[in-house]
């Protein structure tokens, strides 16, 4: 009688857990009440620690209101999703006729002074 009445107490307990911990507790059938409850505050505990985890790992992303959206409000173009056009001059030395791929000048440009 002592072995059923712990059986029915661990299906109670089981049918009172969250969905998540139920799910990975349930097919486990533990049927001894004290180890059915380590296991439940176990997975509990688990789970409130992913749970700062993230939290955490999120705030540290950034704070801002434009935080977590799929684009970059700083670099708005025209609008109409294509490319921005160029002068026409080189980016690499600035001088027209050519593209910085075809450039003429041999090494790269400064950042600084702007001298190759």
């Amino acid at each position: 009688n002592t072995v059923e009445a712990e059986e029915d107490k661990c299906v109670k307990f089981e049918s009172g857990l969250r969905p998540d911990i139920k799910q990975l507790i349930g097919f486990s059938e533990i049927r001894d009440f004290p180890t059915l409850m380590s296991k439940a505050r176990i997975c509990d505990e688990d789970d409130k620690a992913k749970t700062s985890y993230y939290k955490a790992m999120n705030d540290r992303k950034g704070k801002g209101q434009d935080r977590g959206k799929p684009y970059d409000n700083r670099r708005k173009g025209n609008g109409s999703g294509e490319r921005k056009q160029g002068n026409g001059n080189c980016n690499k030395c600035g001088e027209g006729g050519h593209m910085s791929y075809d450039c003429p000048k041999k090494g790269d440009k400064c950042f600084n002074c702007g001298q190759f």
